[in-house]
């Protein structure tokens, strides 16, 4: 074996400790990390060389650090006290060191990704390898850019429950949902969360790639779209023109019966009207007549000219009979507390509803009821 001193010559040590030429000082550097890097070292040998890299990780220059960081990112010759100070150097010395240097301890990585720098973030996010416990802090508090890096990285060990954290925060961005949609692995929990909130292109990978079953892809991004519905119906502050609505949903044929029947539940009844009107092709005043003042069938040939399911018809019905009681005791029907209290009567009732539509109303049944004073403030 070739002796390091007879590798790395005195002329060139002597270039790296008194030259004051920046560029000359920075070249020396390269030529000595090469050789090193290179060079099978002795325990002698390797003591000596990391001496002489600390002398380079001191160095003024940013250009000899910087020759440092970049030809020796992914060398274990690197000790851990150099790679901890290249690390808080500026971006153009640490970000290389960081994005693959071996000396790390999942302990320092995650200490930079707590750290708040957006760009050193997306450096450990990016590495070769990243252990579930860095990858769980990078889903926890990193930037978008670095999450977006995690999840397209497919060596980034994620857990199911890092996973759901992503969506949790960035389930509203495109990007990411795809990146972590095409990840080679996924938890079923997962891949079910994303086919609500992926793009057609991308909801199509996971039902191929990941054995989600077509009808289960479309019942879930169904649901997802008649429940943002309904909640923003519950939202308005001011009614809008709900003939138009109705016409527009029905052109995306997302007028149906599930959206319909959970309207109903949650007390908008002139929601539920204009509706039947628009799948009866009759105008609103007929509906609301069948619906309200033409005795025990009038619903039902509403219901049934509208191309309702005759499963659920007992369902409506239980809504519909539910809102009438309410409001023969004097109860205001334009409300939030009146909407809560129609959803409790209407639950109590058993209606032979479908399981997701009755695990939606749950749900709302748990939410407290938005005060009067936020909902104005909000307005």
């Amino acid at each position: 074996m070739t002796p390091l001193r007879a590798r790395l010559t005195d002329a060139d040590v002597r270039r790296l400790v008194k030259s004051t030429d920046e560029d000359e000082r920075a070249a020396a550097a390269h030529k000595l990390c090469r050789s090193m890097d290179r060079t099978e070292l002795s325990d002698e040998d390797r003591e000596a060389a990391q001496k002489i890299l600390r002398l380079m990780a001191q160095d003024a220059a940013e250009l000899v650090r910087r020759a440092l960081a970049v030809t020796l990112k992914a060398s274990d010759l690197i000790p851990h006290d150099v790679a901890r100070r290249l690390a808080a150097d500026v971006d153009s010395v640490a970000l290389p060191i960081i994005g693959f240097s071996p000396a790390f301890t999942d302990d320092d990585l995650i200490q930079i990704v707590r750290a708040g720098s957006a760009v050193r973030q997306v450096a450990v996010a990016a590495r070769p390898t990243v252990s579930r416990d860095v990858a769980g802090a990078v889903a926890e508090v990193a930037c978008p850019e670095a999450v977006r890096t995690l999840a397209a990285n497919d060596d980034a060990d994620l857990s199911e429950g890092a996973l759901n954290r992503v969506v949790d925060r960035f389930g509203d961005s495109p990007e990411i949902v795809a990146a972590v949609a095409y990840r080679q692995v996924l938890p079923l929990t997962v891949t079910e969360r994303l086919v609500e909130l992926a793009s057609e292109a991308v909801r199509a990978h996971l039902i191929e790639r990941h054995a989600v079953a077509p009808e289960t892809a479309i019942r879930l991004a169904s649901y997802a779209r008649e429940r943002a519905t309904v909640d923003l119906i519950d939202q308005i502050a001011v009614e809008p023109d709900l003939t138009v609505f109705c016409a527009r949903l029905n052109g995306r044929k997302a007028l149906t019966a599930s959206l319909l029947l959970r309207g109903l539940a949650r007390g908008q009844m002139a929601f539920f009207e204009h509706a039947l009107a628009e799948l009866a092709g009759t105008p609103h005043a007929r509906a609301w007549l069948m619906v309200h003042d033409a005795g025990p069938l009038g619903l039902k040939a509403i219901y049934d000219r509208a191309g309702l399911p005759p499963r659920l018809f007992q369902a409506f019905r239980a809504g519909v009979d539910t809102f009438k009681t309410l409001q023969a005791e004097g109860r205001d029907t334009t409300g939030e507390a009146f909407r809560q209290s129609m959803l409790e009567r209407f639950l109590t009732q058993r209606p032979a509803a479908p399981r997701d539509d009755v695990a939606y109303l749950m749900e709302r049944l748990d939410r407290a009821p938005e005060r009067p004073e936020r909902r104005a403030a909000a307005a």
